[in-house]
């Protein structure tokens, strides 16, 4: 019999579907990733991006205070020994592992079924949809829920990855704020739209921001031109790339050597952070084009207020269709309206 729902996916979207189409008594099944070391290079591990950060200071409902100890009571014990426990608390914010874990476990509670595998491919041609997993099993789907998200686009330094979440970041909606980086010099890297609203943001909390970029002009509009140029905490670096992030285990990031690309020759900028605005790469892969995508490659709606995709009984919910926004609140907002359409799908169809 084929699944009433499948979910594709395991991060605020995919867990807030789960968590509305388990309550709908349609007994959604999760597959939520392969933990694999592919997986875990690639950013695409179980539970998502806000898996893999550290304090978590904007997702409504978890202000400072003693959560530790009632995570470590909702949370089944295993996962919070494997997941949980060997993670620095931080006391004035839930951690995204902790939050990941606790949407998690909210899904299983109202009976949600778990596979840990990816899907590798799926057949939209006809229904009922057909999916196979990296394992090689087979399953049918009436209704899928793609909330694959979109994993952000890195340097690929080793350096890098040594101070992920220790001061290397890719938002800094996400990050900024933290106390690592107040009234404190930071770095970023890129020159598009995306870079200045990056910078533009950091100015809010930092002493300076360096933004650097490999070649002497913007790619951002000339607006966002504009505001980079006329903020007096930005200080624009072209014709430079970053060669190396330097930092302490204690400390984490505390500067960025940086490379002149034209000239030669190295110079150390002091900072405690270094973001990243080189874009984002959506996981659609799988799909092997069967859906409709917009310019960016990410999965495109083709209902205005709705999570429909160009095929029916096929939603999009976070990331994988958010170019825009990419926070975790909004993730999940998406991921309860696509479960809304699946379950109101399924009851037109009498099914």
């Amino acid at each position: 019999m084929p699944e009433h729902v499948v979910i594709i996916g395991s991060g605020p979207a995919g867990w807030a579907a789960a968590i509305y189409a388990s309550r709908a008594n349609l007994h959604p099944l999760v597959f939520e990733g392969a933990e694999t070391e592919e997986n875990r290079v690639a950013g695409t591990l179980p539970l998502g991006q806000l898996n893999l950060t550290t304090e978590v200071e904007n997702y409504p409902g978890f202000p400072s205070g003693h959560l530790h100890d009632y995570i470590r009571t909702a949370v089944v014990k295993d996962r919070v020994e494997t997941y949980l426990e060997p993670l620095h608390e931080h006391p004035h914010a839930v951690t995204g592992p902790e939050l990941m874990n606790l949407m998690r476990q909210q899904a299983v509670n109202f009976g949600t079924k778990i596979v840990t595998d990816d899907v590798v491919s799926v057949d939209l041609s006809k229904q009922p949809y057909k999916l196979k997993t990296l394992g090689g099993e087979q399953h049918e789907a009436l209704t899928i829920i793609i909330a694959t998200g979109a994993r952000a686009n890195y340097l690929g330094l080793p350096s890098e990855e040594r101070y992920k979440n220790r001061g290397v970041s890719a938002c800094a909606v996400c990050d900024g704020a933290l106390p690592r980086f107040r009234n404190k010099p930071l770095v970023v890297v890129g020159g598009g739209d995306s870079a200045v609203e990056e910078a533009t943001y950091l100015t809010k909390y930092a002493s300076s921001v360096h933004m650097l970029m490999r070649r002497d002009v913007f790619r951002a509009s000339k607006i966002m031109q504009d505001r980079a140029k006329s903020n007096g905490k930005i200080k624009l670096h072209y014709f430079r790339e970053v060669d190396q992030v330097l930092g302490d285990d204690k400390a984490g990031v505390t500067g960025v050597r940086v490379k002149n690309n034209q000239q030669g020759g190295t110079e150390d900028l002091p900072a405690s952070g270094l973001f990243l605005a080189i874009g984002h790469t959506p996981n659609t892969s799988f799909l092997n084009g069967q859906l409709e995508l917009n310019d960016k490659g990410y999965i495109k709606y083709t209902t205005l207020m709705r999570t429909f995709t160009s095929k029916e009984g096929v939603y999009a919910a976070g990331d994988v269709a958010d170019d825009y926004y990419r926070q975790a609140i909004t993730s999940a907002g998406t991921g309860c309206m696509a479960a809304l359409d699946a379950e109101r799908y399924l009851a037109s169809k009498g099914l």
